[in-house]
């Protein structure tokens, strides 16, 4: 019996201080994509979305489950490189990086290639269950027995990855492949909702729903109002027969940083051949965007080559967008920032970015200090030599008090004689840190060895709790020890 998807991509902003969703989402008849970008002002959103309109021509590709692997990892390695060439290539989006989830389908089964913390749940029968595993440090003490599943919902770095797209050669997804049967529901997800909302919750809702749109529009009304302070995205997808009564899908959705790209906002947009070509010629002509979402265009369901030249054809506009839009937006934006970093031997808050333009210098110092750089733990002085970015001037001025105490910890243990970089290492639940930009963290003497966190926030595990300030989102190097 032939399957099919019936699916629905939703995606939110969030409570949290972020201005612009990092999230993108794409749904389509055969593929389904989730991407969680982090980074910041390093352009988290244009990660994702550059995953996303790499992979989106999957949708189109007939393929058997012997080449479906191999043409997920070889599209992710592409969308890699592609991250690598846009950041050598713009200064601005260095250090972006995104989670990636994907499925395939392929006759009646279901490729998959997943990295990060995103998740994929599977709802069969009685059976809930999560299908990925986190690529996190906290998974890691989980798997190596030193806490429990129950302990690493409440775990101060539970939100420190370690394996994500980062344009790295060695970022290397899981795959798998699995069967698809009738009657299966499948929920990709960013941690804006698994962060914030129990999986027992999100269980219960998947259960309930009639369909996959009201399964989705319920994920993002329960993250809201459990008060998810980073963007949360969903892709809800149900397994039904392709000749049955319930119809499938067949006009993809994109949804979050890739749909706000292609239409300006970020709930599901019609993406169907024709629908596409009818929006090359608006923004060509200049003609507004309707406002009656509910008009239906002739879909074609034709797999021809037509069709796959023109979703490349789209994939490379939404990406010279995202580009050409970004160097406009970095300019003004980077008039407003703030970092901390070593001025003639002394820590200082600048302000602006770190970064020259020419002879053009881009930043100046706002505030000195008296705390010396000799007098802090020697992998603290090279984080204050690559700089440490603030989200504003308040967040700055924390990050020296941070320093402060560090530099007097460091005296201390020097007039006793006992060198600052040879204190005992507390346990990997209690590692000191130092706050930087978008709630990240950047580590200090005797944090954990081979983790070097750089972040975005994380939440409170139980759903309905009130918003707290959760641990950063980290993105930490493994045993290379390498800060991406």
């Amino acid at each position: 019996m032939a399957i099919a998807l019936r699916y629905a991509a939703r995606s939110d902003l969030g409570l949290g201080p972020k201005s612009r969703n990092e999230d993108s989402g794409y749904a389509g008849p055969n593929l389904l994509v989730l991407a969680d970008g982090m980074g910041g002002h390093a352009a988290g959103d244009v990660a994702s979305s550059m995953i996303v309109g790499e992979l989106a021509p999957l949708d189109e590709e007939d393929v058997t489950a012997d080449q479906a692997i191999p043409l997920l990892e070889e599209a992710l390695h592409s969308a890699n490189a592609r991250l690598t060439k846009a950041m050598h290539e713009n200064s601005d989006l260095a250090g972006m990086g995104s989670t990636t989830i994907v499925m395939l389908r392929t006759g009646n089964k279901l490729a998959m290639a997943h990295i990060g913390d995103s998740r994929a749940f599977m709802l069969r029968g009685d059976t809930f269950s999560q299908i990925t595993k986190d690529h996190s440090f906290v998974q890691q003490l989980v798997d190596e027995g030193r806490i429990s599943k129950e302990d690493a919902g409440h775990h101060p770095q539970r939100s420190v990855v370690t394996r994500v797209m980062t344009g790295q050669p060695d970022d290397e997804p899981d795959t798998s492949l699995r069967e698809a049967k009738i009657g299966d529901r499948f929920l990709l997800c960013s941690d804006g909702l698994s962060d914030f909302v129990g999986a027992d919750v999100i269980e219960e809702v998947l259960r309930e729903a009639r369909t996959p749109a009201e399964a989705a529009d319920r994920c993002i009304e329960i993250a809201l109002k459990a008060s998810t302070r980073d963007n949360v995205t969903v892709i809800v997808a149900d397994v039904v027969d392709a000749d049955g009564d319930d119809l499938p899908s067949t006009v993809p959705q994109v949804v979050g940083a890739a749909g706000k790209r292609m239409r300006g906002r970020t709930r599901a947009i019609p993406t169907s051949p024709a629908e596409k070509a009818a929006a090359l010629s608006r923004a060509a002509t200049g003609r507004a965007e309707p406002d009656d979402d509910s008009l239906e265009l002739a879909e074609d369901r034709t797999r021809s080559r037509r069709s796959k030249i023109l979703l490349r054809l789209v994939a490379a506009v939404v990406i010279a967008a995202i580009l050409g839009g970004g160097g406009y937006a970095a300019w003004a934006w980077s008039q407003k920032q703030y970092f901390v970093a070593a001025d003639a031997g002394r820590v200082a808050i600048f302000q602006g970015v770190s970064q020259d333009l020419g002879p053009i210098r881009l930043s100046h110092v706002q505030s000195p200090s008296d705390v010396r750089v000799t007098d802090l733990p020697s992998d603290v002085q090279g984080a204050v030599a690559n700089t440490i970015p603030a989200r504003d001037l308040t967040d700055a001025q924390s990050k020296i008090e941070a320093l402060r105490a560090e530099a007097v910890r460091c005296q201390r243990l020097a007039a006793t004689g006992i060198p600052c970089g040879t204190t005992p290492a507390p346990t990997p639940t209690t590692p000191p840190t130092i706050p930087t930009p978008t709630g990240s963290t950047t580590p200090v003497p005797g944090a954990t060895p081979g983790v070097t966190p750089g972040t975005k926030p994380a939440a409170p595990p139980k759903p309905g709790a009130a918003a707290t300030s959760p641990p950063p989102r980290a993105l930490a190097a493994t045993t290379a020890g390498v800060i991406r």
